[in-house]
C-alpha cells in the first residue's frame, strides 16, 4: 500500500514537471505544433482554383434551401398591400427613439435615403433634382408617410414600394438600423 502512495505521488509529481516546463512565457514562439497541417492550411483566394474539391471551385454557392443561423424568415409579401397594412398592425419598433438612435438613424438615412429622399425628407433629393430620376420621390415628412404606423414603413424599407420606385433595401440596411431611420423620419417631420 505504502509503495503504491509513493509511486502514485511519484507520477504525480513528474506529471507536474512536465506541465511546469510545457510553459512559455515566449509570447512570440508558439511552441511544437502537433498537427502542422490543420495548424498552417493552404488558403485560396475567393475565385482561384482550388485542388480541393472535384469541381475545382473554392467559392461555393451554398445548397439550396439552407439559411444562416439566427435567420428569421420576414413573413410578409414584397408589393401585397395586405400584407403591407398587416405589418403596420403586426411590426412594433423595439428601439426607442432617443438622441443615439437618433444620430444613428440620421447616419442611416444619409446613406440610404438622401440621395432620393433629399435632406429634408421632401423627396427632393439629388437623383430627382439632377433630373437623372424622373418620378418624385414620396415626401416622408407628409402626412400620408407620417400617418402610417412604424410597421408599414419598415415594410416599405425592407421590401421596396408597391409602385417598384423605391427597390427593397431589407438586403443592406440592418433590422435595427430600419427602426433607427424610421425614428428619425419621425422626429424630421416635427
Amino acid at each position: 500500500m505504502i509503495t503504491f502512495i509513493r509511486k502514485y505521488k511519484l507520477v504525480l509529481f513528474a506529471g507536474l514537471l512536465l506541465m511546469a516546463s510545457a510553459c512559455n512565457h515566449d509570447r512570440s514562439n508558439p511552441g511544437y505544433a502537433y498537427m502542422p497541417d490543420m495548424y498552417y492550411s493552404e488558403a485560396y483566394n475567393a475565385y482561384s482554383p482550388n485542388p480541393v474539391f472535384i469541381d475545382s471551385v473554392t467559392m461555393l454557392t451554398p445548397v439550396e434551401g439552407t439559411i444562416p443561423r439566427g435567420y428569421k424568415a420576414y413573413p410578409y409579401k414584397k408589393r401585397s398591400y395586405p400584407d403591407q397594412l398587416r405589418a403596420g398592425e403586426e411590426l412594433i419598433n423595439p428601439v426607442e427613439a432617443n438622441g443615439i438612435s437618433l444620430v444613428k438613424g440620421k447616419a442611416q438615412y444619409t446613406i440610404y435615403c438622401l440621395n432620393c429622399h433629399g435632406k429634408t425628407g421632401a423627396g427632393d433629393g439629388f437623383l430627382y433634382s439632377s433630373k437623372k430620376f424622373k418620378a418624385k420621390p414620396t415626401s416622408l415628412v407628409d402626412a400620408y408617410v407620417q400617418g402610417k404606423p412604424d410597421g408599414e414603413l419598415y415594410h416599405i424599407i425592407t421590401m421596396g414600394s408597391l409602385s417598384g420606385l423605391m427597390g427593397p433595401h431589407g438586403g443592406q440596411i440592418t433590422a435595427e438600423n430600419r427602426w433607427m431611420i424610421i425614428n428619425y423620419l419621425r422626429s424630421i417631420a416635427k
